[in-house]
């Protein structure tokens, strides 16, 4: 069986935020997340991985933004009324990405937030980091690498300028 690849894709800040310390993410209105290539990877993807607050953010958009993918929650809390195809799963983290792998999903999105992140990082399970990069230093709020993130190498692939100053930007992991 082949290994999926695990793509990340999320907009930060230019100071490496993701949303503010309440988890409101207003500054990205400007920015549609059509420009940054959030379409075709939900075309490529074929199962999300996201964190606890990532779905509770999600969930009350007006429109569930995952129809037809299967979506995990990391979390060790229980979903009250999820939409259809979501499931929480808590534990060992690694535990859990093997449980993806064998059930044979070849892309695996990754939504945020930022400990999820640094919980795959750490157990080599992100291949795709794919960035809107917004022109705005926040200076507080959520950070994508937290405190504690362990290394990672990557290589850039892709880096287009956008409307406002804006960047998207592809780097895949380099290996070791």
């Amino acid at each position: 069986m082949t290994k999926p690849v695990w793509h990340c894709h999320i907009a930060m800040s230019l100071d490496g935020k993701i949303a503010r310390s309440d988890g409101s993410f207003d500054w990205l209105m400007p920015y549609p997340p059509q420009e940054f290539g959030i379409d075709a990877f939900h075309a490529e993807i074929d199962a999300v991985v996201m964190g606890r607050d990532t779905y509770e953010i999600e969930r009350g958009m007006e429109a569930w933004p995952h129809s037809g993918n299967p979506v995990f929650v990391v979390t060790s809390r229980p979903i009250e009324a999820a939409p259809p195809l979501v499931e929480a799963r808590s534990g060992d983290l690694l535990a859990v990405a093997d449980e993806f792998e064998r059930r044979g999903y070849r892309r695996i999105g990754v939504e945020g937030g930022g400990q999820l992140i640094r919980g795959l990082i750490a157990i080599g399970r992100l291949d795709v980091l794919e960035m809107a990069i917004i022109p705005l230093v926040l200076g507080d709020g959520i950070p994508l690498f937290p405190p504690g993130t362990s290394e990672l190498p990557l290589r850039l692939v892709k880096c287009e300028p956008k409307s406002g100053g804006a960047l998207h930007v592809v780097y895949q992991r380099q290996s070791r």
